[in-house]
């Protein structure tokens, strides 16, 4: 029996493989879509991005930027012309500090940006007025509708770590086990803490970052843990949410790299993380844990160029996750770095849209071959000269503009109109350069395409024996963000270098 799996990944490598040729010679073509209501795949979870670091800050600016600001990240209102208000993230990442910030320089980390603040001072009391500008963002999530939220850690308190310092010394992992007890109780108290301050529930903590990173060199908060240690401490938690009826859920993984969950790397015992947590009888199984989350989160740092190498190490992943029973995957953080085998730069702002078609095929191809059921970027907010960011900030503490980038609103293209709960299911263009996915929830139909063609496509839509609906579509491009428009008949344009979603009913 063939899997899905093996026909899908041979059939988007025929799509790449097209898609070079088209964008060499300029050509356009007609392309018909199928859709496939009966097949489906993973049900989507959320999309998200984090609040590290910059909204310490921005949550501190006047209140017409923050809340403009906030409407972009959050907001599911529409404009008079019918535009979204804002990209309607459905979970928020809370940034909870291992404080560096009131270490100020002698934290050892030099910009002042890239530090943190904690809630536990060193007396051990909680001073729950910290982390202020952070706060704000979650009643600001709250208020414009979203429904989940995750707290993540990317070190210990700074009054647990085994230097005193929120980063590690020559890669050695920055916390002792006789402090995993009190790293717990700290989590726990955050999830009771911000409970009360802000009326925000954290439905899911990620005491773990990038383990397999040495997290040496002062650039920012981090902590480096083997596969046995990171078992050893979510035991810890596990045991003080129970304890403490802390209904939150263990989230691991948080890979530096796609590849630490299905195989070895190059990091002694930190790899094959998926089998190392969730296969019983592993010296690390931590599967059981009753406040563990049947989730493992990935990051898809390094891995995503080139197109065919990304489609190979993905389906291995899908193939590595499904092979345990009721697992989920996450794709928990990205932006892009590195030089993407020549593909795109991570260095220096682009706030158009070559960044974010580079953005759309990463989640695209996460979300269809590595069967991702949530995509979650980096930093919601930017002040760096990098592409790292979906709202660009200037570097001011107080004050300052803000610049929208292409970015957000190709992601929107995915976190607007595909809800949690929504299932994926199969479509698949007949030729040419298109990548397509679709999503349903109950008679509700997501269609999203991106046609990083110089040259238009025109596609028609085929369901086969369902009955196909389309109403409204929404272009990113150049010149336009989430541009609103009406479907007639039963088929469309695609433009050039571009970003559609289509709404509309499947039955």
């Amino acid at each position: 029996m063939i899997r899905k799996s093996t026909i899908k990944i041979v059939l988007l490598t025929a799509t790449c493989l097209a898609l070079g040729r088209l964008v060499a010679h300029g050509q356009s073509g007609e392309v018909t879509i199928h859709i496939d209501a009966a097949k489906t795949y993973q049900t989507i979870s959320n999309f998200a991005a984090s609040d590290a670091w910059a909204c310490q800050f921005v949550g501190n600016w006047p209140d017409a930027k923050r809340e403009k600001i906030a409407d972009l990240l959050f907001s599911r209102k529409t404009n008079p012309d019918g535009s979204p208000m804002g990209i309607g993230l459905s979970q928020w990442r809370f940034n909870i500090g291992a404080g560096s910030t009131q270490q100020g320089n002698a934290s050892g980390i030099g910009d002042e940006w890239r530090r943190a603040e904690s809630f536990l001072d060193n007396d051990g009391t909680y001073n729950w007025q910290n982390q202020a500008g952070q706060v704000w963002f979650l009643k600001a999530a709250k208020q414009r509708g979203v429904k989940q939220f995750l707290g993540f850690s990317n070190s210990p308190p700074v009054q647990f770590t085994a230097n005193g310092k929120s980063f590690a010394t020559k890669g050695k992992v920055n916390i002792v086990p006789d402090k995993y007890d009190a790293f717990a109780a700290y989590l726990a108290n955050t999830v009771k803490g911000l409970k009360k301050v802000a009326g925000v529930k954290l439905d899911y903590i990620s005491p773990v970052n990038e383990p397999q990173w040495d997290w040496s060199d002062g650039g920012q908060e981090g902590c480096p843990y083997n596969n046995a240690e990171i078992a050893g401490l979510v035991r810890a938690i596990d045991k003080n949410f129970q304890s403490n009826k802390v209904s939150s859920k263990i989230l691991i993984g948080e890979a530096g790299s796609i590849n630490y969950l299905f195989t070895k790397g190059d990091k002694h015992g930190k790899g094959n993380q998926v089998n190392d947590f969730f296969k019983p009888g592993m010296p690390s199984y931590i599967g059981d844990l009753p406040t563990l989350s049947r989730t493992i989160a990935t990051h898809s740092y390094f891995t995503t160029s080139p197109m065919a190498a990304s489609v190979k190490a993905r389906k291995a992943l899908a193939d590595t996750v499904a092979a345990i029973k009721g697992l989920e995957l996450w794709q928990s953080e990205y932006c892009i770095l590195g030089d993407n085998a020549g593909e795109i730069d991570g260095n220096h702002r682009d706030l158009g849209i070559d960044a974010a078609l580079y953005l759309a095929s990463v989640i695209h191809t996460d979300l269809t071959v590595a069967n991702a059921s949530a995509w979650q970027w980096w930093t919601a907010i930017s002040p760096y000269d990098y592409k790292d960011g979906l709202i660009y900030i200037d570097k001011n503490k107080t004050d300052g503009n803000f610049y929208t980038s292409k970015m957000l609103w190709a992601m929107g293209n995915y976190s607007r109109f595909i809800a949690p709960g929504a299932v994926r299911i199969a479509a698949m263009p007949s030729s040419g350069p298109l990548l397509v996915s679709a999503y349903k929830k109950g008679n509700e139909l997501t269609l999203v395409i991106v046609n990083p063609a110089k040259e238009p496509v025109t596609t028609g839509f085929d369901a086969a024996s369902a009955k196909l609906s389309l109403k409204l579509s929404y272009l990113t491009a150049q010149d336009s963000e989430l541009k609103y428009g009406k479907v007639t008949g039963n088929n469309a344009t695609i433009p050039a270098r571009s970003i559609v979603t289509f709404t509309g009913t499947i039955n």
